[in-house]
């Protein structure tokens, strides 16, 4: 399964503790990544300096669903019984 394009769902509703470039901290819950660009695109796919979470979290249909409304409910459900 491929991406939605300009979904960003991925980039936005999940924490990540691992530093960005950019988010040395990392980013919060529902917070955009500084590295989507406004298309929704990481600018820093492919790049070594991207965080191995961001690698490791590929498209699926559970995650996913069928729309991006679907896939940010699916994620923003996901951060509440991980965090």
């Amino acid at each position: 399964m491929n991406c939605r394009l300009g979904c960003g769902a991925c980039c936005i509703a999940p924490s990540i503790s691992s530093p960005i470039p950019g988010m040395p901290q990392g980013k919060p819950a529902g917070v955009r990544c500084i590295q989507l660009d406004a298309q929704n695109l990481c600018k820093i796919f492919g790049h070594p300096g991207r965080p191995k979470v961001c690698g490791s979290l590929q498209p699926e249909q559970r995650m996913c669903g069928n729309n991006n409304a679907a896939a940010f409910d699916y994620l923003n459900e996901l951060e509440k019984l991980t965090s």
